[in-house]
């Protein structure tokens, strides 16, 4: 199909196939509801929005700057809806979108394993030099998509261009994420000095023996519960003998993928508008003290 202008038309449909040949849903965990969740695929589209969370704010916003697709990290159904009135969050994402005409896609873990994706933003972010998976990718993943050289895995272990400490690591990494209420943590004395990293944009504590056992100096991820992460630090008398912890708010953690997915579908789809939600989707707004 080709518009009145000779330039190939863009549908819903080809905007999919791009995100979907380089994020494919085999990859995602078996747990995950990715994909095209509203829309039609022979709709045409001229600007997509781009956000991590498809929250009311998001889709409102994406109605108002006329995007005909709403592009998300995050699924709006994981957690599953036997009901979606107005009057809920969730349904008054999918009733405003459905009447304006916008489609949804949702991507999650299967952006997470990809170079690409999340891992693949956190890796160009830090200049991690020989980086690997922290968790490598499971068999049943790695012989599907078309893009497998993009298949990397969850999370990433990797050297840092120059040796550095963790406060002046935790500073570094407040500057490149987006600003949220509560701010980057960190765990033990900030002179402690780091050059490796293991890092797990989204929710890792389940990843904490993984690091462990990868022998870094400093573990960053998001989401670190009180008992896991005061178990790790105290798994040892001695604590240089663990990894040092970076906790980056969850959605601040994923948001650098957001850039890289804007450049894939402006190579892919020249002429296509693509614009970043201005809304952050973290859900803290404030703090005392």
């Amino acid at each position: 199909m080709t518009s009145t202008h000779g330039t190939p038309a863009r549908t819903l449909g080809t905007v999919v196939e791009v995100l979907e040949e380089t994020y494919p849903l085999s990859w995602a965990e078996d747990w995950d509801r990715v994909g095209l969740v509203l829309g039609e695929r022979s709709a045409p589209v001229s600007t997509v929005l781009l956000a991590v969370d498809p929250t009311v704010a998001v889709a409102g916003e994406a109605i108002e700057r006329g995007a005909e697709l709403l592009i998300t990290h995050h699924p709006l159904l994981l957690r599953g809806a036997s009901f979606l009135p107005a009057d809920d969050g969730k349904g008054a994402v999918v009733t405003s979108l459905l009447r304006a005409g916008t489609g949804l896609w949702c991507g999650h873990t299967n952006v997470d394993r990809s170079t690409r994706g999340t891992v693949g933003a956190w890796i160009d972010a830090l200049d991690l030099q020989e980086p690997r998976p922290l968790v490598p990718g499971r068999r049943d993943t790695v012989q599907s998509g078309a893009h497998n050289s993009q298949l990397f895995g969850l999370g990433a272990v990797g050297v840092l261009p120059a040796a550095t400490t963790v406060g002046e690591l935790t500073a570094a990494v407040a500057d490149i994420v987006p600003e949220t209420a509560r701010g980057i943590l960190h765990t033990g004395e900030a002179d402690r000095a780091v050059r490796t990293i293991a890092v797990c944009p989204g929710a890792g504590d389940s990843f904490l023996d993984q690091a462990a056992a990868a022998g870094v100096d400093v573990y960053l991820t998001s989401d670190l519960r009180h008992h896991p992460a005061l178990e790790h630090v105290e798994a040892s008398a001695d604590p240089a003998a663990v990894p040092a912890l970076i906790d980056v708010p969850h959605a601040a953690s994923e948001a650098l993928w957001l850039p890289q997915a804007r450049q894939l579908l402006q190579e892919a789809l020249p002429g296509l508008e693509v614009l970043v939600s201005g809304h952050t989707t973290d859900p803290w707004s404030g703090r005392a003290g």
